[in-house]
């Protein structure tokens, strides 16, 4: 019973996360935002809202080198959804932030991931959504803890 349990959890989990990613990819291609891949709106949802971001608090957030980042940005610079500065402090320090653009971008994903659980939990009723939030919660406890996972901090909160 036991090994039949486990293959419908991992079938789900992989399936639910495959399915969001190809959500996610269609959104995209679909929206008006048919110049940015997945990856790209990620790291716009990294650099946040509000304020500017260290190229070394973003690479962090995302688990990625700085250079993957500057690549990234570079990117993002050219499609002018992200701004580049160099500190005037310490000239080795690059901030970077969102443009108007990169901003509407980024309410627009924040949007889509908003309607996508209005649209999950729908149909479900409040004791099945307390045992959802609190499966998913033990779920990413577990995940963190056996990959000593960082959490993620809330992003957009640093500022100049």
């Amino acid at each position: 019973m036991k090994g039949k349990i486990n293959n419908i959890l991992n079938e789900l989990l992989v399936d639910t996360f495959n399915d969001i990613v190809t959500i996610e990819q269609k959104a995209l291609q679909s929206g008006i935002f048919k110049d940015l891949s997945v990856t790209e709106i990620h790291t716009i949802d990294a650099i946040g809202m509000y304020g500017s971001r260290t190229m070394s608090e973003v690479s962090a957030d995302l688990d990625i080198t700085m250079g993957t980042l500057t690549t990234a940005i570079n990117h993002l610079v050219r499609k002018e959804y992200v701004e580049r500065k160099r500190s005037e402090l310490d000239r080795r320090i690059v901030k970077i932030k969102l443009t108007k653009k990169g901003k509407l971008a980024y309410r627009i994903h924040e949007k889509f991931h908003s309607d996508m659980i209005n649209a999950t939990i729908e149909s479900l009723t409040e004791e099945e959504e307390r045992v959802l939030v609190k499966s998913l919660e033990k779920l990413n406890i577990f995940f963190k803890s056996k990959y000593n996972l960082k959490s993620k901090s809330k992003k957009g909160e640093k500022n100049d």
